[in-house]
């Protein structure tokens, strides 16, 4: 595949998959079933270590 084939693919069908893939990763963080788990990842640092595991 030279340079230039792989420029135009980029160009094209790259940026199509990328926007693609930023949209999925970008709505599944806001799904209202995750904010639990944003919050518990939140806060997860200051948790004690025996709390944490037990």
């Amino acid at each position: 595949m030279t340079y230039e084939a792989l420029r135009q693919f980029a160009d094209s069908w790259g940026l199509v998959a990328t926007m693609l893939l930023f949209l999925t990763l970008t709505g599944w963080t806001l799904l209202p079933n995750a904010a639990a788990a944003h919050r518990r990842a939140a806060t997860m640092i200051l948790e004690d270590e025996d709390q944490a595991h037990g």
